[in-house]
């Protein structure tokens, strides 16, 4: 299936404009899209939204963006530092309310890029029905969450994503409850591009990030990304190299059409009892349907034409 990412890419290449070099040094971007802190990042050593950061700043290199142009919001969260690093216009509001407030930006000003940046006990927990609902409209919004299993700048809660029977600080004995899969709620909810990726897999997360950026509709992602200080430690995972080992060995690809950079050694699935168990990775779900902000916009027109012809009969 050719993607707006594909397309993007593909009219670069026959318009003789030089195209964005995947092997910019991490360094010149940052400059470039990011804005570094005086002190240290807030992350903990080896934290995985390092890592996310990395992907998604490799993504707007390679989609170009210009980031004053784009619109970020988020909430409460360890990941909540994240997008003040970026050159975006970014709303920093209060908890699990970023898919409302990126709904209100898409709305002013439908040409705008608009990401959210939220953790998944913000995004699916707190925030869950305000991501379902923009899921529910298709508005031209890019969710992305990063999932670490956890309430990670709290203190390390059970959230709606804990595996069941793994351990936190509020579920000593292992969580009792069931987990949400994120995807399947986004699929459910309505939202016309869903994939996952895990920063075990930088270059396919890279991908995935821009292919979901470049789309019309609400897109989104599920970043998998280690919290190995509160819920890594706590299930015999104590290192960040032993959580980034743990998502390569436990998950599958639901393609073969990926360059061994993307893959990273980890298998393709091809029946159900070789993906029971294991995280799936790759776009798993992508229909093309009309987007709420453009629909929104003809029923504004239709009122307005119907307002006039009202006006014009009383005159």
């Amino acid at each position: 299936m050719t993607t707006p990412a594909k397309a993007a890419e593909a009219a670069v290449k026959t318009s003789g404009v030089k195209p964005p070099d995947p092997m910019t040094p991490l360094d010149v971007l940052v400059e470039k899209y990011a804005v570094v802190p005086d002190g240290n990042f807030r992350y903990c050593p080896g934290c995985g939204l390092g890592m996310a950061q990395s992907a998604l700043i490799r993504a707007f290199h390679k989609l170009q963006l210009d980031l004053t142009k784009v619109g970020t919001s988020g909430g409460s969260g360890c990941y909540a530092i994240m997008p003040h690093y970026f050159k975006s216009n970014h709303h920093h509001g209060s908890h699990g309310r970023a898919c409302a407030v990126a709904t209100g930006m898409k709305l002013a000003n439908p040409e705008l890029p608009v990401l959210t940046i939220q953790g998944d006990g913000d995004m699916l927990s707190i925030g869950g029905n305000h991501f379902i609902h923009a899921a529910r409209r298709n508005i031209d919004i890019t969710a992305v969450c990063f999932n670490n299993f956890g309430y990670g700048d709290t203190g390390g809660q059970y959230a709606a994503t804990t595996p069941k029977g793994s351990k936190t600080e509020t579920s000593p004995y292992g969580m009792p409850e069931e987990a949400f899969d994120p995807c399947k709620l986004a699929i459910g909810a309505g939202a016309s591009f869903v994939a996952r990726s895990t920063v075990s897999h930088p270059v396919h997360l890279t991908r995935v990030l821009a292919e979901a950026i470049a789309w019309k509709g609400f897109a989104f992602v599920e970043v998998l990304q280690h919290c190995h200080v509160l819920w890594g430690r706590r299930n015999g995972m104590p290192e960040a190299t032993d959580m980034m080992n743990y998502y390569r060995e436990n998950s599958v690809f639901n393609t073969d059409s990926l360059t061994d950079e993307e893959r990273f050694n980890t298998p393709t699935y091809y029946s159900e009892e070789e993906k029971e168990g294991k995280y799936v990775l790759g776009i798993l779900h992508q229909e093309a349907k009309p987007e709420f902000s453009e629909e929104y916009a003809k029923l504004r027109e239709r009122a307005r034409a119907e307002m006039e012809g009202k006006a014009g009969a009383r005159a």
